[in-house]
């Protein structure tokens, strides 16, 4: 019997384009070992308007829907500026309480009603990634849990003093000091930070982008 042999094709793209100004996507992609230059929104772009929320929306609805309405807007970005052809990546994260919805804390007071919220709690991350070759678009969803413990109300103060609440959905980020009050997770780890990398891989792969 003759041996059959899986024929690989080799990479097309040396690199992608990143619609994210988040460095932990930037830190995960580097993970992986893919190159990727910055594909930011113009100043006059209301890229925040993306991700304002629906009535009625459930989590996974409005993850994917901002993800693709991202990759939609960073597509038209890369034709505007002329730049040169690659796959465009994007991703979209956010914090789940049933089925409330907890992005960006607006402030403060927003951040320390959510981390309030999440304590003692175990909650969802949906992590949504998307990719377009130039041809078609590839998309995956994440659904990871995170428990957290009881987060002490003076611990919870100092934390949203620190800064780092700001930009995050659900007012926190597994890799800073929040992860002291973490005791369990179910899922991927780089999901939750906000970029799932099996899921990436796959896309990644798919498009024949070279890592």
């Amino acid at each position: 019997m003759r041996a059959t042999r899986t024929i690989v094709s080799d990479p097309l793209h040396h690199f992608v384009w990143l619609a994210s100004q988040s460095p932990r996507r930037r830190q995960l992609l580097d993970q992986l070992g893919v190159q990727h230059r910055p594909l930011l929104a113009d100043e006059d772009e209301d890229a925040e308007a993306l991700e304002a929320t629906r009535p009625g929306e459930t989590p996974a609805d409005y993850v994917a829907r901002v993800t693709r309405a991202k990759l939609a807007a960073a597509r038209a970005r890369l034709e505007r500026r002329l730049l040169p052809a690659a796959p465009v990546l994007v991703a979209d994260t956010t914090v789940a309480l049933g089925t409330r919805i907890l992005g960006k804390p607006g402030g403060a007071d927003e951040a320390r009603a959510m981390l309030h919220a999440l304590s003692g709690r175990t909650h969802r991350v949906l992590s949504a990634v998307a990719l377009h070759d130039g041809r078609r678009a590839g998309f995956a969803l994440n659904i990871s849990r995170v428990r957290f413990a009881r987060w002490p109300t003076a611990e919870i103060e100092r934390y949203v003093a620190s800064g780092e609440p700001r930009g995050k959905a659900g007012a926190y980020a597994i890799q800073s000091q929040a992860a002291a009050w973490i005791d369990h997770i179910e899922g991927s780890y780089s999901a939750i930070m906000g970029l799932p990398l099996h899921e990436t891989a796959l896309l990644l792969r798919r498009a024949r982008v070279r890592f």
